[in-house]
C-alpha cells in the first residue's frame, strides 16, 4: 500500500491544528483540497482517521496510529528529496529564530539542513521575537521562525505551546504582594503577554531582572530573584511552573510560526521551512 506524500501533509496538518480551516490556511490550500486529501487516504486506509463535527476534530484510534506513520513517511520523503535536489540550491538564506528555540530542535535541523543543502551560505540571527519581526519587515532577513500571540493571523504556524510563570521549586511569593519578574526587554512579545495580564488581574510587579539572553533569565530564575513567563515545553532545567496558590494570572498560549516577506522566497528558504514543518509534527526539545 502506498501513501501519497502530499495526502500525508494534509493529515498532519489537521492533526496539529484540529481544524480543516486552519490546516488549510497553514497549507496554502483551500479547506476543499484538504478534506479531499483526507478522504482519499482514508479510502487508501479503509479506516476513517478523523472524527468532526461542527466545533470539533479529533483523531480516531486508528488516526492515532496514523499519525506516527504519517511523521516517519513525510519525514524519509523530505530526507530522500533534500538529498537529491539539495546539491541545485546555492546562495544565500538570511534566517533569523527566536531565543526560545535556538538551543532546543533547532541545532538538528540546521545540521540536516548543511548536509543536505551543502552549497547555501546560512547567516542565521538569533533574536527576541518582536527584533525578527522588524527585521523581516524592513526587509533584513528572508525567512523568519518567531513567536506570535496564540491566534494572530501573521505567519505559517508550526505548533501552538502554553505560556507558564516558571520559579525554582522552592520559591515563595507573597500573594499579595508585587510579582519579582524576570522577563526579556521590549520587543518581547513573552514580556507584552505578561505585563498585559498582570494588568488585567490589577496585579503589581517590580522588575528584578531583564536579560536579551535566555541564559541570563534562566540564571536569576535559578537564583531565586523571582518568576519568568516563559513556553512550558521549553523550560530550562531546575525551573519548574509555579502552583496556583500564588494566583498569578493565566498567561495563554503562544504560537511558532514562519514568516517571509512578499518578496521572492529563495528556494533555500523554502526548503528550510519545510524541515522546520516536518520538525514541529513531532517537537522534541531534547533532539
Amino acid at each position: 500500500m502506498m501513501f501519497d506524500p502530499v495526502q500525508l501533509r494534509s493529515f498532519l496538518a489537521v492533526a496539529r491544528a484540529r481544524s480543516f480551516t486552519r490546516a488549510a490556511a497553514d497549507l496554502g490550500v483551500q479547506q476543499s483540497t484538504v478534506s479531499q486529501h483526507i478522504r482519499k487516504l482514508e479510502q487508501a486506509t479503509g479506516r476513517p482517521l478523523f472524527l468532526r463535527d461542527t466545533h470539533t476534530v479529533l483523531l480516531t484510534a486508528d488516526g492515532e496510529a496514523m499519525l506516527g506513520f504519517a511523521r516517519a513517511l513525510a519525514e524519509i520523503h523530505d530526507q530522500a528529496a533534500g538529498y537529491f535536489a539539495g546539491s541545485e540550491l546555492r546562495g544565500r538564506l538570511r534566517f533569523g529564530v527566536s531565543q526560545d528555540l535556538a538551543l532546543t530542535q533547532l541545532p538538528r535541523i540546521l545540521r540536516d539542513f548543511r548536509r543536505t543543502h551543502p552549497l547555501v551560505d546560512l547567516e542565521l540571527t538569533v533574536e527576541l521575537s518582536g527584533t525578527l519581526h522588524a527585521r523581516l519587515k524592513s526587509g533584513e532577513l528572508d525567512l523568519v521562525f518567531a513567536k506570535r500571540i496564540a491566534g494572530q493571523a501573521d505567519g505559517q504556524l508550526v505548533y501552538r505551546e502554553r505560556l507558564v510563570w516558571l520559579g525554582v521549586p522552592d520559591l515563595r511569593l507573597d500573594p499579595a504582594g508585587p510579582v519579582p519578574l524576570i522577563i526579556y526587554p521590549p520587543p518581547s512579545l513573552t514580556r507584552e503577554r505578561a505585563l498585559e495580564v498582570l494588568a488585567e488581574q490589577r496585579r503589581p510587579w517590580r522588575t528584578v531582572c531583564t536579560s536579551a539572553s535566555l541564559n541570563g533569565l534562566a540564571a536569576a530564575a535559578l537564583g531565586g530573584l523571582g518568576v519568568v513567563p516563559f513556553v512550558q515545553r521549553l523550560a530550562p532545567a531546575g525551573l519548574t511552573e509555579m502552583p496556583p496558590q500564588y494566583r498569578l494570572p493565566a498567561l495563554g498560549d503562544v504560537d511558532f510560526v514562519l514568516l517571509h516577506t512578499d518578496r521572492v522566497v529563495p528556494e533555500s528558504a523554502e526548503a528550510l521551512a519545510a524541515a522546520i514543518r516536518t520538525a514541529g509534527d513531532h517537537p522534541n526539545p531534547a533532539a
